[in-house]
């Protein structure tokens, strides 16, 4: 196991990433690993590692509703086995899921494991309910990744691939992890091979998405270091004719926190207190 590998399975263990889901949810953001360097997808879930506590954090607070959805499956694999009160720990916990969770998805599974009384034969179905919604998506990415390598050979101009992007996001949308979604524009915001008429047609796309998707995608472009000039300055230049004021300073806070200038708790002591001059 690479060193890098090993950091990352250090801060996906423990309270410290129910935690830091927690200070996500506080900022209205979609999970992240601890490390805050990429975003959670589904398969995360498959890790034996992650704890129970942030599975049901993130099954309630999740803006990804397929990520909500796989965090119910570590919560729900062994319940069938427990007994006595540590089983009815776990269906208090099912419960508080389904009167709290933010994903409609996630309400529906949780009542039909309740109702099934947790029967293996139900969460195998829940899974591939589950499997048959990201399956296609993931397809269609790998298909759109095709297009990319064109773009990146000069095999088609810029204007094909911004209406593939559009027809790829339209395919895509609520049906592919957000994490996929947005790593798939982080690497093509960081290539050297991608023409900077490219992104600056990106980042107008990116522009009408809402507003949640919209303050995480624009913050990542801003917040990478090797980012060049005439982008940020493009991206600064848009934002700060289209967007309101709160807006553009809620993602420039986003973009500091992914810059490691503040901490999530920083930000969350501005968001209480607004009149703070300075964030320490």
């Amino acid at each position: 196991m690479s060193t890098m590998e090993s950091k990352e399975n250090n801060l996906t263990k423990g309270y410290d990433l129910a935690d830091h889901f927690l200070a996500c949810a506080k900022l209205g953001r979609y999970l992240t690993v601890a490390s805050g360097e990429r975003f959670f997808i589904t398969d995360d879930f498959k890790d034996e590692s992650i704890i129970h506590e942030a599975a049901a954090i993130a099954a309630i607070y999740s803006k990804d509703s397929l990520v909500a959805e796989a965090a119910l499956m570590p919560l729900s694999g062994n319940v069938s086995n427990l007994k006595g009160e540590v089983r009815e720990s776990y269906e208090r916990l099912f419960h508080l899921i389904e009167q709290k969770t933010l994903s409609e998805d996630v309400r529906y599974s949780a009542k039909s494991m309740i109702d099934a009384r947790f029967r293996e034969s139900e969460i195998r179905e829940i899974e591939a309910q589950l499997g048959g919604r990201i399956s296609p998506a993931r397809e269609r990415y790998r298909l759109f990744l095709s297009v990319v390598k064109q773009l990146m050979d000069k095999k088609i101009t810029a204007e094909p691939f911004i209406e593939e992007f559009k027809l790829f996001t339209k395919d895509c949308a609520g049906r592919l992890d957000f994490g996929i979604y947005s790593f798939c524009l982080d690497s093509l915001f960081r290539s050297l091979k991608i023409p900077l008429t490219v992104k600056e047609l990106l980042v107008l796309e990116i522009m009408v998405f809402p507003s949640l998707i919209r303050r995480e995608l624009i913050s990542n472009v801003l917040s990478y270091p090797a980012q060049s000039q005439d982008l940020i300055r493009f991206v600064d230049g848009v934002v700060d004719r289209q967007l309101d004021p709160e807006v553009v300073i809620e993602i420039d806070l986003l973009k500091n926190l992914k810059l490691r200038r503040f901490s999530m708790e920083a930000i969350s002591a501005l968001a209480i207190n607004p009149s703070l001059s300075t964030i320490n």
